[in-house]
């Protein structure tokens, strides 16, 4: 082959990768540093300021809709832009600063990642807060299963205490088994896949497209900041500003079909897919625009018109109880369907003498030597691991017991000794098929323990074991969708691990204190607000449902609820026996159970997302792919960043100046 034909096939390698090097040619896989090199001062000072900011642009996230994207991606690109800036500067001031390999860009997006995740999944927005009075209220005072003992209003000591507990444990579970699951068994990850492309890509791009990428977040950054400004002096009064802008008229505005302008959730239906967003308008058109008028004409006759909007025995009761029966039916499908596939494919794995190749399929064999001898050269110890979960194992057990006294130690001790297999089993699946099905187990256990307990203790001891659960699974299974990041960037796993610690606990601490920004400056748990929290109430309600039994629910709501799980499960099951045209087009039922108790607005929000992705493809595909996630986090990050100031302005009782509000003629 002449020199022309190999420049002409790697040409078309790029192509292939959308313009990223292939990954054959990992950086550093020649001559890699010790792990300690890897952790720089300068990435852990960066990874804490993107973790803090994209903590509390999920907060917000998780506490208006309860949906947050994937920001693995993003995270990556805020870390490539923020140090190339940094290394900018200083060079302009007549520094001279070390190189920025892939290595240290890892290193970042794994700490900040660990950061931002626990503002996800730590439950401030779903189970904990649940224990609060309001949603105590709001569930019905007088339900049966719904105690006045079940009340616990959030702290900040106890928050923070409970989140080192039950997430750090999860650093330790499956570590020893690194190496089987990404060397061994060679599982895809495609998360932590997507995230090396997109990392390997940044560093073997020029600096041309680096350079366009900075350019387009910092601009779409400064609109989306500058708007979320804009809209502050508008919104004097409740239901004022363009978040109340009646876009398609005021009967469509009352059914909460409207665009209100918030760039964030723009940007976040930027970032997922159109089947998502796709769906969430799906659950927009059945829930508000067809099935909750349709029920409120029922009223005098399904339930008292005396009833207050907010009663769980009135129409508020069948919004909460219908998208709980689709998140379970649509989790409990996928729940067992990724158990099944993952025992069978352990034991087709097992049988196999010589393991096939997964994502490395074209690579050469001197080349996934390189990165197995990168991968298992810096051993860490299983005694670490073991002593690690024994320690925290055993201060959960008597901590956790004390702090909610509801959950006996023995029900801890029986959670923490099946985690390391059910871990296992989460983490398999998910590298399989990249569904975290962390929230599944911790349902499972809250409708366990709800039933065991009883009615006084049932719903704070559910609450509080689901999260326990669920954390450990959660946190396990990220820390190996990065250990795969690392694999493929040719990244110490000692380094990553010491980085996903320093981020567990920034997390820990961040978290709380981002919802505490929320809680304090906005009327969080408002069904009526901006900050309804919807998960909050859907989780205690699940939790009542396991206490109490089908008595809680409205009339005729039950057999309402068998009708949406087997939607459920039936639009699944057609998804995977059907052909891919077909299974392509049936929506995610999960997703479309959120917007029954939200409202329409932000799936128009994530719709007009997809929408832009759409039309940028159709104009330059190619420009699209490097542009749309600098665009998208622009987008994310600048209103989300507002929210800082405009909190601070709120607790130091600074009110906007004018109220726009639209009114009938």
């Amino acid at each position: 082959m002449n020199m022309e034909e190999a420049k002409e096939k790697k040409e078309i390698e790029r192509e292939d990768l959308g313009g990223h090097e292939p990954l054959e040619e990992p950086e550093g896989s020649k001559e890699i540093q010790p792990w300690r090199n890897q952790i720089t001062i300068r990435g852990l000072v960066v990874s804490v300021m993107i973790g803090t900011m994209y903590s509390v642009i999920a907060m917000k996230l998780t506490l208006t809709t309860g949906i947050t994207p994937n920001l693995n991606v993003s995270a990556a690109l805020l870390a490539f832009v923020f140090v190339r800036t940094w290394i900018k500067v200083l060079e302009k001031a007549g520094f001279v600063s070390k190189p920025f390999t892939r290595q240290e860009n890892t290193m970042i997006q794994t700490c900040a990642v660990a950061c931002y995740s626990i503002a996800v999944g730590g439950g401030l927005a779903s189970y904990l807060l649940a224990l609060n009075r309001r949603t105590y209220l709001l569930a019905g005072v007088n339900n049966e299963g719904n105690s006045p003992r079940s009340v616990k209003e959030p702290g900040f000591g106890w928050i923070t205490g409970y989140l080192f507990l039950v997430c750090f444990i999860g650093l330790f579970v499956l570590v020893p088994l690194r190496k089987i699951m990404i060397v061994d068994l060679k599982l895809t990850y495609p998360s932590g896949l997507a995230t090396a492309v997109l990392i390997n890509g940044f560093h073997s791009q020029g600096d041309k497209m680096a350079k366009k990428q900075v350019r387009g977040f910092m601009k779409y950054f400064s609109i989306s900041f500058i708007w979320g400004f804009f809209k502050w002096f508008f919104s004097g009064k409740d239901a004022c500003g363009f978040a109340h802008f009646p876009t398609f008229g005021l009967q469509a505005y009352k059914k909460t079909f409207y665009f209100d302008f918030n760039t964030t959730f723009v940007g976040a239906g930027m970032i997922v897919s159109h089947l998502v967003n796709l769906s969430l308008l799906l659950g927009a058109v059945l829930s508000y625009g067809l099935m909750w008028p349709l029920i409120d004409r029922l009223k005098g006759n399904w339930f008292p018109e005396r009833l207050e909007e907010s009663d769980m025995k009135s129409l508020y009761g069948y919004k909460v109880f219908l998208s709980v029966a689709l998140i379970l039916g649509d989790g409990t499908y996928n729940f067992i369907k990724i158990l099944i596939c993952t025992t069978i494919e352990i034991r087709s794995r097992l049988k196999k003498e010589d393991l096939e190749m997964d994502v490395d399929g074209q690579e050469k064999p001197i080349e996934v030597m390189k990165r197995n001898e990168i991968f298992v050269s810096e051993n860490i110890p299983m005694w670490f691991a073991a002593v690690g979960y024994v320690i925290f194992a055993i201060i959960s057990i008597i901590v956790i017991p004390f702090m909610f006294p509801q959950l006996k130690w023995y029900f801890v001790v029986v959670a923490y000794f099946l985690a390391p297999s059910l871990a296992f089993c989460n983490a398999y699946g998910a590298g399989l098929t990249d569904i975290n099905m962390a929230y599944n187990y911790g349902k499972v256990a809250l409708f366990v323990l709800a039933a065991l307990c009883g009615k006084e203790d049932g719903v704070v001891a559910a609450l509080v074991g689901c999260g326990l659960v669920k954390s450990v699974i959660s946190v396990a299974c990220i820390l190996m969708q990065d250990f795969k990041t690392a694999y493929l960037t040719c990244t110490s796993p000692k380094a990553m691990f010491f980085n996903q610690a320093i981020g567990t606990a920034l997390g820990c601490v961040t978290t709380p204190l981002s919802f505490f920004l929320f809680y304090k400056a906005f009327d969080v748990g408002n069904p009526d607000g901006e900050f309804k929290a919807p998960y909050a109430l859907i989780y205690r309600n699940m939790a009542i449902l396991g206490v109490q039994g089908f008595s809680a629910l409205p009339r005729h709501c039950l057999q309402m609820c068998y009708g949406f799980v087997a939607f459920a499960v039936g639009v699944n099951v057609v998804r995977d026996i059907s052909p891919q045209k077909v299974g392509k087009y049936m929506p995610l039922p999960m997703v479309m159970a959120v917007p029954f108790l939200v409202g329409a607005y932000f799936a128009i929000d994530m719709c007009l997302g997809s929408l832009i992705v759409f039309v940028l493809h159709k104009l330059d595909s190619k420009k699209a792919e490097l542009m749309v996630p600098a665009i998208a986090s622009g987008l994310i990050c600048g209103e989300g960043l507002w929210t800082l100031p405009a909190a601070v302005l709120a607790l130091a009782k600074i009110k906007p100046p004018i109220c726009m509000k639209f009114l009938h003629s």
